[in-house]
């Protein structure tokens, strides 16, 4: 069965870091177009981070310069490294994964940024 499931969120001051991890079973995410979103309370749901099956890498405004996206195909795992991770950042945070008009998603994982 395909599934994606994420992990590594959790409470961080403001300036600090976290890196999340999304693992794939069921399918070879190297091939697959590779998301990060992330949805606030009472927001919609952004897109912030792309990595495609060739390898090119996008970021939102909001999170370039301090979010890298990656991926371990060796681990079938996708990355998210953030840092300088502000209160602004706090969200549920999902992975994605694309192709062919196929979707999966995974369950999120949640980041907050507090004091």
């Amino acid at each position: 069965q395909e599934q994606l499931v994420e992990s590594g969120g959790g409470l961080v001051q403001p300036g600090g870091s976290l890196r999340l991890s999304c693992v794939a079973s069921g399918f070879e995410c190297s091939i697959y177009n590779m998301y990060w979103y992330r949805q606030a309370p009472g927001k919609q749901r952004e897109r912030i981070a792309q990595l495609s099956a060739g390898g090119v890498v996008n970021y939102a405004d909001s999170v370039k310069g301090r979010f890298t996206i990656s991926r371990n195909n060796a681990k079938n795992t996708l990355f998210l490294q953030m840092k300088d991770l502000k209160v602004e950042d706090t969200a549920e945070y999902y992975c994605h994964a694309f192709r062919w008009g196929i979707n999966y998603w995974g369950q999120g994982t949640q980041v907050t940024v507090s004091s």
